[in-house]
């Protein structure tokens, strides 16, 4: 990293053109995934690889809630519409009375998109690609270069023929790659915390659409909306229902991080929710009560893992047997990346290490052993 990749961003975070949002939550998405240390990030050459559909994820998960609050929230100067606005608003429509933006985003993750809202969601995909690549991801840092593409380049992927289950892994695998220098990627791992804090990205993001509702709306408003998730509250049901029965089989069940036979447990998630808002079935694992308070938001350093590693497993295969649907998906999102699900349990551990590792000596967080 050098001092000129910072003066750089702070130049396209203040100095870039500014018609919309969308400069915002590219940056916003790209430091959300590498700040996720997303296992499908790649590197080549002098380059740091992302698929796109990474980034579309991203983009619904921070226009959905703006498009559906009940306070009109601009945009876009002027009196045009966002140019994926149509579109999404079908999506948003389909939900509303269903747990909206919770259920949309469960259908996304989990369950996949249902049949009869395909069509309009391969739409709002297809449109949100082409205004992520075309737009913000073609003009960023002409206030730099007068050179298009000058940070972000993108390659297209082979989109599939007839869409099978419409998810994440859809989007992942049908929207091809973009990358960045990795100098850039270097800076937003070390220091993206910072950049889309409240004083840089989301507070401009907000401090755009209060200016642009002619100071109608407040920033605490704005800023409340654009980071409301889709995961709200701790959600443990389907975890703490394979324990419950494993533990009324047997009478006893083992504490996850000391390995005690106990009669009761809390459902603690690997790392922490406060952390990674992440109710993943392989995040979610037993522990004895008194080690789970003892744990609250410390992050378990690699040797710990290493150390607990085959009881790790041992519970990871339990919830696989037991919800091999879901739990296949959101451990491939989380944790394998492109590594086959054939090899999972070696490469699902090495992943989480990593994860850890990556929060406790680059995010700053406090490492927890026993």
């Amino acid at each position: 990293m050098n001092n000129t990749v910072f003066s750089n961003i702070s130049k396209i975070i203040e100095r870039d053109s500014k018609s919309t949002t969308y400069k915002f939550a590219l940056l916003r998405g790209v430091i959300d995934i590498i700040q996720d240390n997303s296992p499908f990030i790649s590197f080549s050459k002098d380059r740091v690889k992302i698929p796109t559909g990474l980034l579309i994820e991203k983009w619904m998960i921070y226009y959905y809630p703006i498009l559906e609050s009940d306070t009109y929230i601009p945009q876009i100067n002027g009196e045009t519409n966002l140019a994926f606005e149509v579109q999404f608003r079908k999506i948003i429509h389909s939900y509303r009375g269903n747990n909206g933006f919770s259920a949309f985003y469960n259908d996304l993750k989990n369950k996949g998109i249902p049949k009869e809202l395909k069509p309009a969601f391969l739409e709002l995909s297809r449109k949100l690609s082409e205004t992520i690549t075309k737009m913000p991801m073609k003009y960023i840092g002409r206030s730099l270069s007068n050179d298009y593409y000058s940070i972000f380049q993108f390659e297209p992927g082979k989109r599939k023929g007839k869409a099978g289950n419409i998810d994440i892994e859809f989007l992942i695998s049908s929207f091809g790659t973009f990358s960045i220098p990795v100098e850039y990627y270097e800076a937003f791992k070390f220091l993206g915390s910072f950049i889309s804090g409240q004083d840089s990205i989301l507070f401009k993001w907000a401090e755009f659409s209060v200016n642009a509702s002619g100071g109608n709306l407040s920033i605490d408003k704005v800023v409340k909306e654009v980071l409301r998730s889709p995961i709200s509250e701790r959600d443990m049901r389907e975890s703490d229902k394979v324990f419950r029965d494993k533990l009324s089989k047997e009478g006893k069940i083992l504490c996850v991080w000391t390995g005690k036979a106990i009669t009761s447990y809390d459902i603690d998630h690997v790392i922490p929710f406060s952390v990674w808002k992440n109710n993943d079935l392989w995040n979610l694992l037993p522990s004895q009560s008194t080690t789970n308070n003892q744990k609250r938001d410390k992050i378990p350093s690699a040797d710990l893992i290493e150390k607990r590693k085959d009881l790790i497993i041992q519970y990871w295969e339990l919830l696989h047997a037991n919800r091999p649907q879901r739990f296949q998906k959101e451990i491939q999102v989380a944790l394998l990346g492109n590594n086959p699900f054939s090899n999972w349990h070696k490469s699902a551990i090495n992943q989480l290490q990593s994860s850890c590792n990556y929060l406790i000596s680059n995010r700053g967080y406090e490492a927890w052993n026993i």
